[in-house]
C-alpha cells in the first residue's frame, strides 16, 4: 500500500474514532436522565468493554509483570477517573461544555512541566495555554457569574486533571525499547478500571429494569439497551481500537488536529440530538479552547532529550480526549470520554 493510501486510511480511521468518542456523552446523558446514576453508566461502559477486550488482555498478559504501574495508572486515571468525572459532569452541564473543559488537559500538563518539573516551555506553548484559558472563560460565560452548575464545572476539570495524571505517569515509563503495546494497555486499563468502579459504583444497587425501557433523546424515545450498546461497542471498544490503528498511520501533528474534532463532534451531536444549544460567545470560546489546546500539545521539542517542553508531555504526544497514542506506543490516554 502506498504512503498516500496509508495516510488516507489512517485519516478515515481517525475521523471515525473521533466521531465514536464524541458520541459517548450524547448516548450516556439520556440514560442518566432516565434514572441511572452516572457512576452506574460508567461501570456498564467500562465493564462491558473490558469483557470484550479480554482476549486482547490475555494475548498481552506479560504486561502485568512488565508494566504494572502503567496499567494501574491507565486503569485508575485514564479509564475510571476520566470517565467517572466526565459522566458525572454531563449530568449537570452540557456535553459540549464538559468536553471543552477536558481540553484544558494539555495546558495543565504544561503547568506541571513548568512549575513542578521546573522545565522551560516554548513561547508558542505558553500562548496556547493563554488561549485555552481565555476560551474557557467564554465557554462558561464568566461575565454572567458562571452560568453553569459549579459542581459540574469542577467535575469536568477533575476529568482533565485525571488526564494530566496519566500524561505524567506515561512520561515516566511509557517509552523506550520495552514500550508497552497500546492495545494491551487499553485492555488491562479497562479491566482495572472495571474492578475499581465496581467497588465505587456498587452496581448491585442499580435498577437494571431501566435498561429494558427507553430513554428520551431530544424528544425521541430510544431503547436504553441500544444507547448502552453504542456506548460500549462504538464509543469505547471501536473508538479505542480505531484510534490506535489510525495514529500508527498518521503523524502526531495530524492526529492532534483530528483529536480536536472530537469536541466539535460532541458539541454538534449534543446540539442536534439533545437540543443543547450554545450561545455565540460559547461557540467562539470553544473554538479558542481547541486552538489553544492544539497549540499547547503540538509545540514539542524535536529531540526527546531537549530541555524545552512544549507539548502535552515532555515528549509531545497528541491528545485524544480520554486517550492518545503516538507512533504506535501508548503515550497518553480519553478521553474522553
Amino acid at each position: 500500500m502506498h504512503a498516500s493510501q496509508v495516510r488516507s486510511a489512517g485519516l478515515g480511521l481517525a475521523l471515525g474514532s473521533a466521531f465514536a468518542f464524541g458520541g459517548s456523552g450524547v448516548a450516556a446523558k439520556p440514560l442518566i436522565e432516565a434514572g441511572l446514576d452516572p457512576l452506574h453508566v460508567v461501570w456498564l461502559r467500562v465493564a462491558g468493554s473490558a469483557l470484550i477486550m479480554l482476549p486482547v488482555a490475555w494475548r498481552h498478559r506479560d504486561l502485568v509483570l512488565r508494566r504494572p504501574a502503567l496499567l494501574v495508572g491507565f486503569g485508575l486515571l485514564a479509564v475510571a477517573g476520566v470517565q467517572a468525572c466526565y459522566f458525572a459532569a454531563i449530568s449537570r452541564i452540557p456535553v459540549g461544555v464538559a468536553l471543552l473543559i477536558e481540553y484544558l488537559a494539555p495546558a495543565l500538563v504544561l503547568g506541571w512541566v513548568r512549575f513542578v518539573q521546573r522545565r522551560p516551555v516554548t513561547r508558542a506553548a505558553a500562548v496556547g495555554v493563554v488561549l485555552a484559558v481565555a476560551g474557557l472563560a467564554c465557554v462558561v460565560e464568566v461575565w454572567a457569574g458562571v452560568g453553569f452548575d459549579a459542581i459540574g464545572l469542577l467535575l469536568a476539570l477533575a476529568a482533565a486533571c485525571c488526564q494530566v495524571g496519566y500524561f505524567v505517569l506515561s512520561d515516566q515509563g511509557g517509552d523506550g525499547d520495552d514500550a508497552a503495546d497500546p492495545l494491551g494497555v487499553i485492555a488491562y486499563g479497562l479491566l482495572i478500571g472495571a474492578a475499581v468502579l465496581t467497588l465505587v459504583a456498587r452496581p448491585w444497587g442499580m435498577d437494571f429494569s431501566l435498561l429494558g425501557g427507553s430513554a428520551d433523546m431530544g424528544g425521541t424515545q430510544v431503547p436504553a439497551a441500544l444507547l448502552l450498546g453504542w456506548i460500549v461497542l462504538i464509543a469505547t471498544v471501536l473508538a479505542y481500537v480505531t484510534g490506535v490503528v489510525s495514529v500508527r498511520r498518521l503523524s502526531p501533528q495530524v492526529a492532534g488536529v483530528v483529536a480536536c474534532l472530537e469536541a466539535v463532534i460532541a458539541t454538534v451531536l449534543a446540539w442536534v440530538l439533545l437540543g443543547e444549544h450554545l450561545s455565540a460567545p460559547q461557540i467562539f470560546g470553544g473554538a479558542v479552547v481547541l486552538m489553544g489546546a492544539f497549540i499547547a500539545q503540538s509545540q514539542a521539542p524535536k529531540a526527546a532529550s531537549g530541555p524545552v517542553a512544549g507539548g502535552g508531555l515532555a515528549e509531545g504526544p497528541p491528545v485524544h480526549g480520554e486517550r492518545a497514542v503516538a507512533d504506535g506506543e501508548l503515550s497518553a490516554p480519553h478521553a474522553g470520554p
